[in-house]
């Protein structure tokens, strides 16, 4: 534990700024999944939308690296392609 009143507070700062990107990461994994688990190429586009959104945001608060999103969007746009086809 921190005894100086700085480190005291920059601790409760860090804890909420890390629940607040566990749960943006949790979000992050679910959407994913749904796009990957969506059963016919509509809902599966739809689905790709929403994930693409949060990965986008993602990036940009750099909860992941921008290569990593960009990686991300391809694969479930390449996976949507192939349910369509």
């Amino acid at each position: 534990m921190p005894n100086i009143k700085s480190a005291k507070r920059r601790m409760r700062t860090s804890l909420k700024a890390q629940e607040r990107n566990r749960a943006a990461k949790s979000r992050l994994r679910t959407a994913i999944k749904r796009v990957l688990q969506a059963g016919s190429s509509d809902d599966a586009t739809a689905r790709l939308r929403e994930a693409a959104a949060l990965i986008d945001r993602a990036a940009t608060r750099r909860l992941i690296h921008p290569n990593r999103a960009s990686r991300f969007k391809a694969r479930l746009a390449r996976h949507v392609a192939r349910l369509a086809a």
